[in-house]
């Protein structure tokens, strides 16, 4: 029992422990949507949708084709976000130059349709994903018992979304893909396939909501609901990061996860709306978002 002027604060590292479980997948999730933000200026309400596909994706392949939980990380992916380019190349692509009302009508519309097909072939009610045989068990802490498959997600999530910013901030591609959005006709005339490169981006954005969802499938029951359930929290950690901020998306989503699970050991009716009012203020004090740029 961990005491401090005698205060027990081994429920409150518990829940912050679990919030930022919570936060792992907020960071993977909002990531995605920067990077398509970000890079291509296109709001994908569709997101949502994707990271439940990921999860349905991989119950197929573990129930159906026999392909275990480390396969599907990446295999389940590659087929979504192969998905996400088909619908960049006859889709998204026309939307480019327009107004972004459009590009998430029309991701808002794909949202529905993914997750209407989703329920008809599967159902409302959840399905269940085992833990992987290698991160099954647990570790005590003295103040919780922390399951290892729950520590794998935290660690995977951080290791893939610092790599991801990594590859895009510190690298050629990283910066021929910046440029390329920015003056494309520039890029292209350097022999860059600017199409295709985009159509690339739109799918990596893609296949990290996938790989989430993967993540997500023995944590969470894997239903066509999931995906709409998480959106509107990954939304706000992106307009509170900044929108097409990676690094700040990053960082507010494991912060935002963490205060969830504070939140939730000293007013737990307000876990589920602190997210918001935090929004809230920061589009009042700094529109541009915490780690934003003001244009």
């Amino acid at each position: 029992m961990l005491m401090v002027l005698g205060y027990n604060l081994g429920p409150l590292l518990a829940q912050s422990l679990l919030g930022l479980i919570n936060g792992a997948f907020y960071a993977l999730l909002s990531l995605g949507l920067a990077v398509i933000f970000g890079l291509l200026n296109i709001i994908n309400f569709a997101h949502g949708a994707l990271y439940m596909l990921g999860a349905v994706v991989s119950w197929v392949l573990l129930n159906h084709v026999g392909l275990g939980y480390w396969p599907s990380l990446v295999v389940a992916p590659l087929i979504v976000g192969a998905f996400g380019i088909v619908l960049e190349k006859l889709f998204i692509s026309k939307l480019y130059k327009l107004d972004h009302l459009y590009g998430l009508l029309l991701t808002f519309g794909i949202a529905l349709i993914v997750e209407g097909l989703a329920r008809n072939e599967f159902g409302s009610s959840g399905m269940a994903y085992a833990v992987p045989e290698s991160l099954r068990g647990a570790t005590k802490l003295g103040f919780m018992i922390m399951p290892t498959y729950r520590v794998w997600v935290v660690v995977a999530s951080f290791v893939v979304c610092i790599s991801t910013w990594l590859v895009l901030e510190k690298t050629s591609i990283g910066a021929t893909l910046r440029a390329a959005t920015e003056n494309a006709a520039l890029v292209q005339s350097f022999g860059v396939n600017v199409p295709r490169l985009i159509t690339l981006t739109y799918g990596a954005g893609v296949a990290l909501a996938a790989f989430a969802g993967v993540m997500a499938a023995p944590v969470y029951s894997v239903n066509p609901n999931m995906g709409s359930n998480v959106i509107i929290i990954v939304f706000a950690v992106v307009v509170i990061g900044g929108m097409g901020s990676i690094l700040g998306s990053i960082l507010t989503g494991f912060g935002l996860g963490l205060l969830e699970g504070f939140t939730k050991f000293l007013y737990p009716q307000g876990s589920g709306v602190v997210v918001f009012v935090l929004m809230i203020i920061v589009l009042l004090t700094r529109p541009a978002g915490l780690f934003g740029k003001a244009t």
